[in-house]
């Protein structure tokens, strides 16, 4: 997403919920959004990494004012 953002790999948005920080970077970044949901969810290829920690809640996972948030692939797969 590095495009949208100018080539910057950390931006801050203000949010109290993973939600709330995606239409904030929407805001600031306009074609975000389209990146991470497909119609009105959040694409099921898509992790939502809290402090570190994968969250189940996905979108509505509660932030602090402090918490970092990372979206990437989900990964899959195992062995046969």
């Amino acid at each position: 997403m590095q495009d949208l953002t100018g080539s910057m790999d950390q931006v801050e948005v203000p949010g109290t919920t993973v939600r709330e920080v995606i239409e904030s970077l929407e805001a600031r970044f306009p074609g975000i959004k389209a990146r991470l949901y497909d119609g009105d969810r959040l694409r099921p290829t898509i992790a939502v990494i809290v402090d570190g920690v994968v969250s189940g809640k996905r979108e509505r996972a509660r932030l602090e004012t402090d918490s970092e948030v990372h979206f990437l692939p989900s990964m899959s797969g195992g062995v046969s």
